[in-house]
């Protein structure tokens, strides 16, 4: 069977798992990256976190992804996102599970990764850093770009993406990377953080480094923990307030002024927020 059909076969079956993104990336593009990226990085990955440190047989990562409805993530933080959040996540690892088990019965050994690599928030706290990245996988493998709050944005659903990887030992073509920078930069994301996890302003001499923001990772893992405790994690305001993806065409949700005045979406939205949390 050749590579290409591989490739086809998986995108089919994709499809009819109801998975919308899918993407491919050789390992050698961690060791290698394309020269034509859409961002800029303080540091490369370091190896221990490429994907053949982790399972020395890799030859191609697959990362898939399923959107979070954007009416949803509007009432965020609420129990609503809260148990959306939940089952995408449940949803992303068995059909990880799945199509890794797919390739291997084809004479491919693939292993699945969960989407979140810590056990909870007090772990992340003491090390905000998971085994591996999906979002820089999903980067490499042509799927989109990152936007101010370091989160990879998508030209169908924006930020309002969960993602997981498989590794096989399977060779299969990579997508292409574009180079395209899909954020807009409107720093809405970034003036509506409740914690300012995001600097508003980063001085550098540096021309490469010049509009690379530093995410407070320890804020936003410390909001987080706040807001399991009230059954209302994750935050979700960054990606909520993105105006990239069509999936703001479909949910009529074009005009960003719905955030700041005091749209007919509000008085839903508060209340939503409610009930069943605290």
């Amino acid at each position: 069977m050749k590579d290409k059909t591989i490739k086809e076969e998986l995108i089919i079956k994709a499809r009819e798992m109801g998975i919308p993104l899918i993407g491919f990336a050789p390992v050698k593009r961690w060791a290698d990256p394309p020269k034509r990226l859409p961002n800029k990085f303080n540091e490369w990955i370091p190896e221990e976190f490429w994907p053949q440190s982790i399972y020395p047989e890799v030859k191609t990562v697959i990362v898939i992804g399923l959107p979070v409805q954007l009416p949803i993530v509007e009432t965020a933080p609420s129990i609503y996102y809260h148990e959306l959040y939940k089952i995408v996540n449940n949803l992303l690892d068995s059909k990880a599970y799945e199509i890794s088990n797919y390739l291997t019965v084809k004479g491919y050994p693939s292993i699945y990764l969960p989407r979140d690599g810590y056990g909870n928030i007090d772990i992340l706290l003491e090390n905000p850093v998971a085994f591996f990245s999906h979002k820089h996988a999903a980067y490499l493998a042509g799927m989109g770009s990152f936007g101010e709050n370091n989160v990879l944005l998508t030209k169908d659903y924006g930020p309002r993406v969960r993602l997981t990887s498989i590794f096989t030992s399977a060779i299969i073509e990579g997508d292409p990377i574009t180079g395209d920078d899909l954020c807009t930069h409107c720093e809405r994301c970034i003036n509506q953080c409740p914690v300012n996890a995001i600097p508003q302003h980063v001085e550098s001499d540096d021309n490469f480094l010049k509009g690379y923001r530093p995410m407070d990772k320890i804020a936003c893992a410390k909001r987080s923990k706040m807001l399991r405790k009230d059954y209302k994690s994750p935050c979700g305001i960054c990606i909520k307030v993105c105006p990239v993806g069509k999936d703001r065409q479909i949910f009529n949700r074009e005009d960003m002024s719905i955030y700041t005045d005091n749209s007919k979406y509000k008085k839903a939205w508060d209340h939503v927020k409610k009930y069943g949390s605290r």
